[in-house]
């Protein structure tokens, strides 16, 4: 989930540079204890499947509640590996939200599966549970698929509607897979992304919030059943020996230097999301009367990987924003169904909700390093394009 548009380069400001994401200042706090981890992989000299990947996966399990987690190459290869390890495939409908990245389609179709795109609620900017009964209910009337996965994208790092999804999915036989590319870190009534659905997948992307120095990604199960195919299948789907092919698998390993990156990073990461989420705290509280922020159901804390919010005026907010030496991004400009990658799988009443939210949200900058004087000046900058110009 990694589609930036209108990204303007960190800009000067009476405050300073301000960066969108700041991944230089994190480096220069932990940069000596990342080179002393980076240097004991290089002497064990296991670049692959070294002992980080273990300690990795333990760790990401222990604080999250997750039974099992495996470590992968990528947030894509996070979503691919249960969807082949639960067999979906040809004939099979999965139903995911169109307002996302591409990884999510990418995922479904690269199973062999057909995506079916579902609306997003107005406020939370996830996948809206109503209309996900009733893309269900239209599929089962036409025949031509047979639902089978419902994947829920944590979008910008807040928690979908797990409870109502939950329950959707029991009913309807669906294996639930959660897309928390954005969530590590997010929580739904103080339980963790990891272990709020049967499967969630992980990216660890240098720019989220919980980030590699490359592409990196991690599933994350509460049945233990599930670590013997997952990890098979991200060695190309060979036994414990690494020799012989029991299922059809691909190179979906993580490498030993992005898990050393990740667990130094790992040790700073309450600290970063507290102030994370301090930052977003003021963002709403200023915010709120010029725009629509995302907001979170009840129960859910983002992991705040990004700070989104809707404007009537958004490309001429963006505009005045870049100005000032304010950074933004936008996800996303182009919704999943109006993409030619997709276009065969569009609604034929397209996704109103979606394709509205599409024309008016953007990002503002978020990360731990920004001071109170540049979240003061954003806020104010902010406010004031906001108002009709003279």
């Amino acid at each position: 989930m990694n589609s930036v548009v209108n990204l303007s380069i960190a800009g000067k400001s009476p405050v300073g540079e301000i960066s969108f994401i700041d991944l230089k200042a994190q480096q220069q706090r932990i940069r000596p204890a990342i080179e002393k981890r980076l240097n004991k992989v290089l002497d064990h000299g296991r670049y692959i499947a070294g002992p980080e990947i273990d300690e990795l996966e333990e760790q990401l399990a222990e604080r999250t509640g997750a039974t099992t987690v495996i470590a992968c190459a990528s947030g894509t290869a996070a979503l691919i590996i249960p969807l082949l390890a639960r067999g979906v495939g040809p004939g099979d409908a999965v139903f995911a939200p169109a307002f996302t990245y591409n990884a999510t389609a990418n995922a479904i179709l690269l199973a062999g599966a057909t995506p079916v795109f579902v609306d997003i609620d107005p406020n939370t900017f996830n996948i809206d549970p109503a209309d996900l009964e009733r893309r269900i209910a239209a599929v089962r009337a036409e025949g031509k698929l047979k639902p089978r996965a419902v994947i829920p994208v944590d979008l910008f790092g807040s928690p979908a509607d797990y409870r109502t999804i939950t329950a959707i999915a029991a009913r309807e036989e669906l294996f639930l897979l959660s897309d928390g590319a954005q969530s590590f870190g997010g929580e739904l009534d103080g339980q963790e992304v990891g272990a709020l659905a049967p499967a969630t997948a992980s990216s660890f992307f240098p720019g989220k919030a919980l980030g590699a120095y490359g592409d990196a990604g991690a599933i994350f199960s509460r049945n233990s059943l599930d670590k013997e195919r997952w990890a098979s299948i991200r060695w190309h789907g060979t036994d414990e020996t690494r020799k012989e092919s029991v299922r059809v698998g691909f190179n979906g390993r993580m490498d030993s230097f992005q898990a050393a990156v990740l667990l130094e990073k790992l040790s700073i990461f309450d600290e970063e999301r507290a102030a994370r989420r301090r930052i977003a705290a003021e963002y709403d509280a200023r915010l709120s009367e010029v725009a629509k922020p995302q907001a979170h159901i009840a129960g859910a804390q983002s992991g705040c990987a990004y700070y989104s919010l809707c404007v009537d005026n958004r490309d001429q907010m963006v505009a005045r924003l870049k100005k000032l030496g304010i950074p933004t991004a936008i996800y996303y400009t182009t919704p999943l169904h109006l993409m030619p990658a997709f276009a065969d799988y569009a609604p034929v009443n397209g996704l109103p909700v979606t394709e509205q939210t599409a024309s008016e949200i953007f990002s503002l900058p978020m990360h731990p390093y920004l001071t109170p004087d540049q979240v003061d000046f954003i806020c104010e900058a902010v406010v004031e394009s906001a108002a009709p110009a003279d």
